[in-house]
């Protein structure tokens, strides 16, 4: 099948990437847009997986306040180069962060960061209820892993669901950045205040 620019350009609005990946992508998924994005999404996320190791000490640090005052974001978010924390996207993908932050509330950047005595509670709690439902332990095990699962999603800032695009989660955002700047980035550390808490 022949690849016309403007399904290069269509491509390309989508998944804001380079023109020449766009059209390799194209070729690689015969023409079919919605592959050639998947296509796109996988080689962003292992060009991720490789700036992983990088260090990132260069970035912005950002104060978002809401609600007429009655919420304020203090975050952090580093990346490797002063050229890309002047970036728009990178800007952005800041701003975003906080706003993120100041709507869904996380109790942590990732699981791991949630304090584990919350997490033991949550588990307990859990059990408890799967308990009442008089199934075999290896089933209620399956029940409690589900809602733990749930829990993370709620409450770890890069497993919940991005507010201003649900489908995505604010891992598949940063992912996303990352491929299109060129270099590690990450969420390095947070504070929100909220009146009378």
């Amino acid at each position: 099948m022949e690849i016309t620019s403007a399904m290069v350009k269509e491509l390309r609005d989508r998944t804001n990437v380079g023109m020449m990946d766009c059209k390799k992508a194209l070729k690689d998924s015969s023409g079919d847009i919605e592959k050639a994005v998947d296509l796109l999404r996988q080689k962003g996320l292992a060009k991720a997986m490789k700036r992983a190791g990088r260090d990132a000490t260069d970035g912005l640090v950002h104060a978002y306040i809401h609600g007429g005052g009655k919420i304020g974001v203090l975050v952090e978010v580093n990346c490797e180069t002063d050229f890309a924390a002047k970036s728009e996207d990178f800007g952005e993908f800041v701003r975003n962060v906080a706003l993120q932050i100041a709507a869904a509330n996380p109790m942590g950047i990732t699981s791991e960061d949630i304090p584990q005595e919350i997490v033991e509670r949550e588990r307990a709690i859990y059990m408890a209820q799967a308990a009442e439902s008089g199934k075999p332990q290896n089933v209620l095990e399956k029940m409690v892993d589900g809602k733990m699962r749930k829990f993370f999603e709620e409450n770890a800032l890069m497993q919940q669901k991005f507010i201003k695009d649900p489908d995505k989660s604010m891992q598949d955002y940063l992912n996303e950045l990352i491929s299109k700047v060129g270099e590690k980035i990450q969420v390095r550390r947070f504070s929100r205040y909220q009146l009378g808490e």
